[in-house]
């Protein structure tokens, strides 16, 4: 299965500034909503775990007043032979080495900017991707992350992310 970032527009049928019922009507073809906000509305994060690729999607809402989809986190699969792939314009973020993707990008015309906090981040296509997880993962000789295990994809129009 292959499942789109699309920068500026969201995740699979996700779509930022979807409003909380129609992303929660969504979450239920994903998988399970493991875990919501107080009180179950917004601000607030939704946990879609989708047992069947072992992947979840975090739906970020962070205006009470809008009630919309701000921003959409991918947790990368746990089995390494899973038969999805998340492809941002057609490269896989979680199986291309994460010394070589920001390269790649770069040589696409992508502003790819190193943060501080321990992403990089894709300006133009406002997309982050990091190594986040406690879960374990392939790593080099030096104990380092092969691949990226997070992504972000935000739009600075509804979120201030």
């Amino acid at each position: 299965m292959d499942v789109e970032l699309l920068p500026h527009v969201g995740v699979a049928s996700f779509r930022l500034g979807m409003p909380l019922d129609e992303a929660m009507a969504e979450a239920e073809a994903w998988g399970c909503v493991e875990h919501s906000s107080e009180g179950g509305r917004p601000p607030g994060k939704y946990v879609v775990a989708n047992g069947t690729y072992d992947v979840e999607f975090v739906l970020l809402f962070e205006s009470e007043e809008k009630e919309c989809l701000t921003g959409i986190e991918v947790w990368r699969f746990r089995d390494e032979m899973a038969d999805i792939r998340f492809l941002l314009e057609g490269i896989d973020v979680f199986r291309t080495p994460s010394d070589d993707l920001p390269e790649i990008l770069r040589a696409r015309g992508h502003d790819v900017v190193e943060s501080d906090y321990g992403f990089e981040e894709v300006t133009d296509l406002s997309v982050r991707l990091a190594n986040n997880s406690s879960f374990e993962y392939p790593v080099d000789e030096e104990g380092d992350p092969l691949h990226y295990d997070y992504v972000l994809v935000f739009d600075k129009n509804f979120a201030s992310t």
